[in-house]
């Protein structure tokens, strides 16, 4: 009798499990559902950058199980790419994917969350928003806009830019129209170039035309994607001027309040693991695609002169002075960011560095 009824309650077993799955179905179906729109700064489905918000998209939309949904808008969809920032403020759009320093005019400060000329690397950036202050100094310089901002990708260390001239000297960077956006184009117009904010599919054009002179958009991956090797012959290397650039989602406050609990931890989840992919994905492609620009479309690789990089180091010191003054809430982001600077450039000395210098020994 016994064993009667052990196989009877065996058999109830599954026939409840599924019972209970249609339940929690069910459930599911009930919950409301979120539609939201994300505007962004790169071009629809655009190799790396864009790429990287329709994967946030797409990871939101599983780990919710559908009960958030959001529409994609590449640059000039639904606003213009340097307008992001204000239509997420606005709450024209929900979310917003781009870098912190295309609204350098209207707040200086978030140029800091973007890049900064020989500051911190993608790992040193990363360790300083979660682990610094970094994230919560982020939230609130953004605040009283209304508006959430993340870290959602990194590109990593990226080349220095595409010239039509060798760049051998300070003096030669005399008299450049230059696409480069932040306090990059702010150290050159030290040297006597003018910095030209463009978004990422303005930038060929004008090149090719001869509006501008040379441009730096990312690293090899994402800049054949727009064909910067067709329009000039010099790229060169390191990108003292973004040496970790953070990729940053903008999102309503008052649209993420109006989540249940939940679903702001897996938007929140899902932001960290959005960030993690597009480094991933970056360092895995650039040095192929680097080859290729080198044997096949028989690019120039140059590296700027030490004594260039030398001087550009020198300017950023007093380009940061500039900022700080500009805006007064950057002095205290900039120097909590130099602490962590300070402490992340000892231990990668004795670490990172040391191990890659014993690496190329021969």
């Amino acid at each position: 009798m016994k064993r009667r009824q052990f196989v009877k309650t065996a058999g109830a077993l599954p026939l409840a499990a599924g019972l209970a799955v249609q339940s929690s179905s069910a459930q599911a179906r009930l919950l409301p559902e979120y539609k939201w729109k994300m505007v962004t700064t790169w071009p629809k489905n655009f190799p790396g950058l864009g790429m990287g918000a329709n994967f946030l998209a797409k990871l939101i939309n599983e780990m919710s199980g559908g009960r958030i949904r959001i529409s994609i808008y590449g640059a000039h969809e639904l606003v213009e790419p340097l307008d992001v920032f204000d239509a997420v403020a606005d709450g024209k759009a929900e979310m917003g994917h781009g870098a912190a320093f295309y609204w350098q005019e209207k707040i200086p400060a978030a140029q800091f969350f973007a890049a900064v000329p020989f500051g911190l690397t993608a790992q040193e950036m990363n360790a300083w928003l979660y682990q610094g202050e970094g994230l919560e100094l982020w939230h609130e310089l953004y605040a009283e806009y209304g508006v959430i901002p993340w870290a959602c990708g990194n590109t990593g260390v990226q080349m220095g830019g595409w010239f039509n001239r060798e760049i051998n000297s300070l003096a030669d960077f005399q008299g450049l129209k230059m696409r480069i956006p932040g306090l990059g184009g702010q150290v050159l117009k030290q040297h006597g170039v003018e910095p030209v904010l463009l978004p990422g599919d303005e930038i060929f054009n004008a090149l090719e035309t001869g509006a501008i002179d040379a441009a730096e958009w990312a690293a090899p991956y994402n800049d054949v994607a727009l064909g910067l090797h067709k329009v000039a012959k010099y790229y060169y290397y390191p990108g003292w001027h973004e040496p970790g650039t953070t990729i940053e989602c903008l999102v309503n406050k008052q649209a993420m309040e109006a989540l249940p609990k939940d679903l702001q931890a897996i938007v929140n989840s899902a932001m960290r693991v959005a960030n993690q992919e597009m480094l991933a994905e970056l360092t895995a492609k650039n040095n192929r695609v680097l080859q290729q620009l080198i044997k096949v479309h028989n690019v120039e690789l140059r590296r700027f002169p030490d004594d260039v990089l030398r001087e550009l180091k020198n300017s950023a010191e007093t380009v940061i002075a500039n900022t700080l003054q500009k805006d007064p809430r950057a002095i205290k982001i900039f120097e909590s960011f130099d602490r962590f600077r300070q402490q992340a450039h000892a231990w990668h000395d004795v670490s990172e560095l040391a191990f890659l210098q014993a690496r190329d020994l021969v």
